[in-house]
């Protein structure tokens, strides 16, 4: 009985007879040699059958062979250093599951649009198949993260009926009689809840902005994970986001050097990544950008060009401290020494990517958060439970949230954000 196996694993069975089930990536013939490249997920596999060495059948079986067909393959796993993966099969016989008529993403050059709306499709190719695996080890080096440093996951939900950001930035929908309900901008208000229970906490899910952005950095729906620690200030937040982004690089060099040998990523780039990271005042920001010819205002938020100017000044990703209040959320907490400013930070990451995390002290005061809810002109009644966490038992406590997808982007020197998550959905993209 020939024993199914996997591409991955094939080092494992040198010199014996294997079954293999996947798909026919390309293939070519030198007359009476022919050559299939065959994928299954976990690897490609040159597959080699040579005529007179198996049936005539099998050996004709070539001709009828599409890109993206299904079929199964036996043969005897052979080491060859010239040979994708360094092996390859050869094989005895050959099984059609099903054979792809007209596969609509052929060798030649498609461009976006079109990959896009085959998505479904563009996924199975070498380069999108390496940046998934990535985002793969991404999502687990984040997890393992948090785990090993005894945080409990607590998940937030997704429909809320309190805003976390701004209102210009909601998905809103009707929940039942209760009135409208939102697809949450982030888990932060529930987490600073869960903190004040189990005192390290994260929330790992998906995370809907409104916002009408066109950007290579902007997605309307993108995973974050989120994490509120009691009894941090400032520079502990600090200095857990620069654990944090360090793991996870160590841990991807470590497991997808060949992907990201594959995406031609420059690994010297981020071998550079280990803590600490430069910081930079908002103010002294403002200065720079401003040197560089830049039109921000004292008092504005960064757009997208000033973190390319100013990530692109660092070899490691750099924090830009202390934003100014009315830049920022309602619940960040103020700065002692300067009633405009709030103590937060955006982490921008290297090489022009921008910010990859944001983050801050929470406002930890009943009367203080109150003023502040006021001002931005939010329902009251709406955050009762969030300022409860102010009248029992409230301590100094901070958070940050970090963007998978950017993230990816940056590990993986991509162009645009669009490809760092399976299903992108954008401002003018919901299809497929």
């Amino acid at each position: 009985m020939i024993s199914h196996c996997y591409i991955e694993d094939i080092g494992t069975h040198l010199g014996g007879e294997i079954l293999l089930k996947g798909w026919l990536y390309n293939k070519r013939s030198k007359g009476k040699i022919h050559f299939l490249l065959v994928r299954d997920g976990t690897g490609i596999i040159q597959c080699v059958m040579s005529e007179g060495e198996v049936s005539e059948d099998v050996f004709n079986t070539y001709d009828k062979l599409t890109q993206e067909s299904s079929l199964e393959v036996k043969g005897k796993v052979r080491e060859d250093k010239r040979a994708p993966g360094g092996y390859e099969l050869e094989l005895s016989d050959i099984k059609i599951i099903q054979i792809a008529e007209d596969y609509p993403i052929t060798p030649k050059s498609h461009g976006t649009a079109f990959l896009m709306d085959h998505r479904h499709l563009w996924l199975r190719s070498k380069r999108q198949h390496a940046i998934l695996k990535i985002r793969n080890e991404l999502v687990f080096a984040i997890r393992d993260f948090f785990y090993r440093n005894k945080f409990i996951l607590v998940d937030a939900p997704i429909l809320t009926g309190a805003i976390g950001e701004t209102a210009s930035t909601l998905f809103e929908t009707q929940y039942y009689d209760e009135g409208k309900a939102y697809l949450a901008q982030t888990g932060q208000l529930y987490n600073e809840a869960a903190c004040m229970a189990f005192g390290k906490i994260y929330c790992f899910g998906p995370t809907f902005r409104a916002e009408k952005s066109k950007t290579r950095r902007h997605l309307t729906e993108f995973w974050q994970v989120e994490a509120e620690m009691a009894y941090y200030e400032q520079e502990d937040n600090l200095e857990l986001q620069e654990k944090l982004v360090e793991y996870i690089i160590s841990w991807v060099l470590k497991k997808n050097k060949k992907e990201l040998e594959l995406l031609e990523r420059d690994l010297s780039k981020l071998e550079k990544i280990i803590a600490p990271f430069p910081k930079i005042l908002y103010d002294d920001a403002v200065k720079i950008l401003k040197k560089e010819g830049g039109d921000i205002e004292w008092g504005s938020d960064l757009g997208g060009d000033d973190e390319t100017i100013l990530s692109n000044m660092y070899e490691k990703p750099v924090f830009v401290c202390n934003y100014p209040k009315k830049a920022r959320a309602f619940y960040m907490k103020p700065h002692p020494e300067r009633e405009d400013l709030v103590l937060c930070a955006d982490l921008l990451a290297p090489e022009g990517y921008g910010e990859i995390i944001g983050g801050s002290q929470r406002n930890d005061d009943y009367d203080s958060l109150v003023q502040r809810i006021k001002e931005e002109n939010l329902p009251l009644d709406a955050y009762e439970w969030f300022l409860d966490l102010r009248k029992y038992g409230s301590v100094p406590h901070s958070g940050f949230g970090l963007g998978v997808e950017r993230t990816l982007a940056w590990i993986c020197k991509l162009p645009h954000i669009r490809e760092s998550i399976p299903f992108p959905r954008m401002l003018y993209r919901l299809y497929p």
